[in-house]
């Protein structure tokens, strides 16, 4: 089959054009219909990914308007490994959205007609060509690539149709998992419009009895406490990274969740992208924590949320909270996705203001054990069956991861695969 293979240059097969620098001033937090593409839409392992939207409300130049299916690289990464460096995307079709092609940022453009477009981004997907860019990347603390760097890339693929069979197979199963991580959110917004609909707005109370309080006007005999009362809360830990030894891949190790694994996890966390050793938790000391407590992070990116899916550690900027019981699982949650922490910070910047003390002290609203007892039945089928989708989609991750590189370096053949899935 090898010899069937042709060999190509990146840069001789497409060109990769700049984005534009938009200004910085037109950047805004309310939600608008225009959003500027950055690395932070780039996943671990390619693909695209729209959680924290960068929204924009200024001048567009006409050239810089991205369209479903365009071909995007990231030539910037704030990582220590440049984990996302040169990893591709294609732009989604999303009916809320526009997308802009902000710098930093490459568009695939004039590609040969030998080549197959999801071919390519799936060859920008491979560890061996990501590793090739990282290796030929500048600077230190933040890693930067080129249209040049990319397109010194060699690589080979068989002609075209057979191109588009492999791409289709990736594709699909790519597809799988966006179909469930829509349901998911469709499923955590039911969970939280409950959320809002008890905790908030108080809609199955309304005609009881009202009293003031530091949060405003709530049921009596409800209470406003700190987090810590009700919760144990500790911190995770980092052995010295100089040494190391104490760290792994192996994922039979101990899952150490850091907070980039937090971002692209969904609700429930299971698995992270290094494992500590058992020596190293014996070492130092790190305290692991059991399946079903949250993790809140709470240092540089302040306030994402998750549910332990199994028994694990984290990094020292992740605060854990052990629940009294199973039924506070859904409430606090729901609860910490919503909590304004831009209300806890003093500082202008509330990823150094925020610390293990501040998330201690948060003030939660607290109704009878029996009400929470009642929220987690309502709201827990969605929690499972979010649980199950991912877990799913984390198979089918797996699964993509697998057969990628023997797909595209020739050594499974399309007609195999049905042995395979």
């Amino acid at each position: 089959m090898m010899e069937e293979w042709r060999e190509y240059k990146i840069g001789d097969i497409c060109n990769i054009k700049h984005g534009f620098a938009f200004k910085g001033i037109h950047f805004v937090d309310e939600p608008q219909k225009y959003v500027c593409v950055t690395p932070g839409n780039f996943g671990l392992k390619g693909g695209f990914k729209n959680d924290k939207p960068k929204f924009y409300n200024g001048p567009i130049p006409e050239d810089y308007i991205l369209h479903k299916d365009d071909l995007v690289v990231t030539m910037t990464d704030l990582s220590k490994n440049g984990d996302t460096l040169g990893f591709s995307a294609l732009i989604p079709e999303d009916k809320n959205y526009i997308f802009l092609h902000n710098q930093r940022i490459g568009l695939v453009e004039k590609l040969s007609k030998e080549i197959d477009k999801h071919f390519l981004y799936w060859v920008m997907r491979t560890y061996g060509y990501q590793r090739y860019i990282v290796s030929h990347s500048s600077g230190s603390t933040v890693k930067h690539t080129s249209p040049s760097n990319i397109g010194s890339y060699t690589f080979k693929c068989p002609n075209i149709q057979y191109q588009k069979s492999i791409a289709s197979i990736l594709d699909n199963l790519d597809d799988k998992i966006e179909v469930n991580r829509r349901i998911n959110e469709n499923l955590e917004q039911q969970a939280q419009a409950l959320f809002k609909s008890w905790f908030v707005d108080f809609e199955p109370f309304k005609n009881g009895e009202f009293v003031e309080s530091e949060l405003g006007m709530i049921p009596k005999g409800w209470r406003v406490l700190e987090a810590q009362d009700i919760f144990s809360i500790n911190i995770g830990k980092t052995p010295p990274r100089k040494e190391q030894e104490w760290f792994t891949e192996n994922d039979e190790d101990n899952i150490w969740v850091s907070i980039a694994d937090m971002g692209s996890c969904g609700m429930f966390i299971s698995d992270s992208s290094e494992y500590l050793i058992n020596d190293a938790i014996k070492r130092f000391n790190i305290q692991m924590v059991e399946k079903n407590s949250v993790l809140l992070s709470f240092k540089l990116t302040v306030g994402r949320v998750a549910i332990a899916g199994a028994r694990l550690t984290t990094n020292e900027a992740i605060a854990r909270f052990i629940l009294p019981d199973e039924h506070y699982r859904e409430f606090l949650y729901l609860y910490l996705k919503q909590y304004k922490y831009g209300n806890l910070g003093s500082t202008s910047s509330i990823a150094t203001a925020v610390n293990s003390k501040t998330i201690k002290g948060m003030k939660l609203l607290f109704s009878s054990t029996d009400i929470i007892s009642a929220f987690s039945k309502k709201t827990k089928p969605l929690f499972d069956k979010i649980e199950v989708l991912l877990k799913e989609s984390r198979r089918l991750a797996q699964l993509r991861d697998t057969l990628l590189p023997r797909l595209m370096s020739g050594e499974l053949k399309v007609n195999e695969i049905e042995n395979v899935l």
